[in-house]
């Protein structure tokens, strides 16, 4: 497919070529009308002619008629001068009126009428005449008389087949105009979707390059088929996919060697600090057990947030996964068994109220996105305070809701805090700050899964935070769960 230099000509060359077809549709009706307006004005100057041709006939034939009938009774001289200039006007009438587009019949009347006036005349002119010869004279101009008007009618029905044959031509014309215009239309519509579909498809090869890219799709290369500042573009574009591609690969490698480079002498240190803390290298003070205490803790919280940041990095690339059936109640219990520690440290209590909830999935997965919105409710809880964790199954989805009642997230970041590294305002009590990766582990997770993790206010309105995770359950997992809760109303376990 040939296109033009530029998109902008290319979008131009697409109108004025769907634009031809109506344009030479309009020409051709404007030319039609034309046709029809001059034939118009032929029929009616014509009808009009014949009209008028044939009443000065009759009128002829009649003034005719007079002069010899005076002729006949007074033999005035005279009266014969008359009737030769008179006859020489009603030949030229009539040559006249055989000009005019009459039919074969009326053409044959008009010959015959001009041949008997002739006749009548050769008579009139003849030297002796007996009485019975001027009556049969009288009676032959009555009768030429007679073919006048004969031919006055004829004149309206040439008028008439002159309305016929305007009607037929307009008829004509429409039907003409209407299959043009159908041709002419669905020709337009061709083209016109012809165009929109070579005009979308370098944008539609645009968008799903960038999208792919946007997805840290960066195998397959990006292939714009266009106008040459399209092209240009897409090359543009497949140059910044290889940039990317080589940047994914630097980053893949550097967290492979943080990865080993940081955690064997994280594992020593902690080991270290355990080891003294069991006092294997002898008796300890109570000072020297709070600064093992203190780089005990630290140990943990750094190799927390370099797991946080591995973690991350696989949310990236694709990764086998076990995929399942899963119990969510049993994930949540595991999670909140896993927290407990950390909860009684803050004398933090958990409500739980949790149904039967069968969802498809990876347990693994599935439990970090629990544990990471467990994680993130103690931290923001404060000292004493209550996380409440609700479970239910609604019209195919199971909606986990931790809630709990620290300072809660404004309007404005309820979706920044999903951002990979964003960290939003630090926790109270001083506690150590995260990594701004677990919520957004949480999110990546939850769409790989086909859900989504969204966060609100409290649904009673108290202050706090409460992070919604909703997940489909397996096809007849909420029937079953509805039996279950029904069963459980009715007393039955």
């Amino acid at each position: 497919m040939y296109y033009p230099r530029s998109f902008l000509k290319f979008i131009l060359l697409s109108f004025l070529l769907v634009s031809v077809p109506l344009l030479y549709a309009l020409a051709e009706l404007l030319l039609s009308v034309d046709r029809l307006s001059a034939q118009s004005r032929e029929e009616v100057l014509h009808a009009a002619q014949a009209a008028r041709t044939s009443r000065l006939l009759f009128e002829q034939a009649t003034t005719l008629e007079r002069i010899v009938r005076q002729q006949l009774i007074l033999d005035d001289p005279a009266l014969l001068d008359d009737y030769g200039r008179m006859q020489r006007e009603f030949r030229a009438t009539g040559a006249q009126l055989a000009q005019l587009p009459l039919e074969a019949s009326e053409l044959a009347t008009l010959q015959t009428l001009l041949d008997r006036e002739t006749g009548l005349a050769s008579q009139l002119v003849a030297p002796q005449r007996t009485q019975e010869g001027a009556a049969k004279l009288a009676e032959g101009f009555a009768a030429l008389v007679d073919g006048a008007q004969a031919m006055l009618a004829a004149s309206t029905q040439l008028t008439q087949r002159a309305i016929e044959r305007l009607q037929e031509t307009a008829a004509r014309a429409r039907e003409k105009w209407l299959w043009l215009a159908l041709a002419t239309a669905g020709i337009a519509l061709a083209l016109a979707i012809l165009f929109a579909v070579l005009i979308a498809r370098p944008i539609r090869q645009l968008d799903l390059a960038i999208r792919q890219m946007g997805t840290a799709d960066f195998t397959h290369a990006v292939v714009v088929n266009g106008p040459q500042d399209l092209r240009y573009v897409g090359q543009r574009l497949d140059w910044l996919r290889t940039r990317l591609r080589d940047l994914e690969e630097q980053q893949t490698r550097f967290l492979r060697h943080v990865s080993h480079e940081l955690k064997t002498p994280l594992t020593a240190v902690r080991e270290g600090a355990e080891l003294l803390r069991d006092e294997v290298g002898g008796k300890l003070t109570r000072e020297q057990h709070d600064i093992v205490r203190i780089v005990r803790e630290n140990t943990l919280s750094l190799q927390k947030l370099i797991e946080d940041l591995l973690r991350w990095h696989q949310t990236r690339i694709v990764e086998p996964a076990t995929v399942g059936p899963v119990e969510l109640p049993g994930v949540v219990r595991r999670v909140l068994r896993e927290q407990k520690l950390a909860a009684l440290a803050r004398m933090i209590a958990f409500e739980t109220r949790l149904e039967p909830a069968v969802v498809t999935g990876d347990a693994e997965r599935l439990r970090t996105i629990v544990d990471n919105l467990v994680s993130n409710a103690i931290k923001y809880s404060p000292r004493s305070g209550t996380i409440a964790v609700d479970l239910r199954a609604r019209d195919g989805q199971a909606i986990l809701e931790v809630a709990d009642e620290g300072p809660g997230v404004e309007a404005a970041e309820r979706e920044r805090v999903f951002e990979s590294f964003y960290q939003g305002a630090p926790p109270s009590e001083g506690r150590v700050k995260g990594s701004g990766l677990g919520l957004a582990i949480a999110r990546e997770y939850a769409l790989g899964h086909g859900g989504r993790v969204e966060v609100t206010g409290r649904a009673d309105g108290a202050a706090g935070a409460c992070f919604r995770l909703l997940l489909p359950l397996v096809a007849g997992a909420g029937a079953h769960a509805a039996a279950r809760r029904g069963l459980t109303a009715a007393g039955v376990e």
